[in-house]
């Protein structure tokens, strides 16, 4: 098992298959030495993580979703990898997207949640560049929405 891989036990997480796409496109491109994901949505192993923060979601319970974009981001970074995690160099920037009310400002606490896993999970590759974006509303419900861009060795 990589070095990664262990580390994610270790706090509890297994990837699981990095999900299909549900639409027309690709789920991760690779140029160069960059890998550049699709957004991932938020969904655990019971389904599709749905709400919106400042109506019926709290700042935990997005910071929660967001995780698990994450874990979804480094599915796809592992197919990307052709499963060799050792390719892998850094997080370069997220992108994440938040279902909320317009009067919800805390997009960056939520965001955090899959930030702080990244570097949890990493390290020092884990730290990255980000946007955390408010939204109306997400595909199919969701809460939570994130793309990311990662850096190959």
């Amino acid at each position: 098992m990589h070095p990664i891989e262990t580390h994610l036990a270790e706090l509890g997480v297994t990837l699981p298959d990095a999900p299909a796409p549900a639409a027309n496109y690709v789920p991760f491109v690779v140029i160069g030495k960059h890998v550049y994901v699709s957004g991932q949505i938020s969904q655990d192993e019971h389904g599709l993580i749905k709400g919106r923060l400042g109506e019926d979601l709290a700042v935990e319970q997005g910071a929660a979703a967001a995780k698990r974009c994450a874990i979804s981001l480094l599915a796809q970074l592992k197919k990307a990898c052709g499963g060799d995690f050792d390719r892998f160099a850094r997080v370069v920037k997220l992108v994440g997207f938040v279902n909320s009310t317009a009067e919800f400002i805390d997009q960056p606490k939520v965001i955090n949640g899959a930030s702080d896993f990244l570097v949890a999970a990493l390290g020092d590759a884990g730290r990255h560049a980000r946007s955390a974006v408010s939204a109306v509303s997400l595909p199919l419900g969701v809460a939570v929405e994130i793309e990311a861009i990662f850096e190959l060795k």
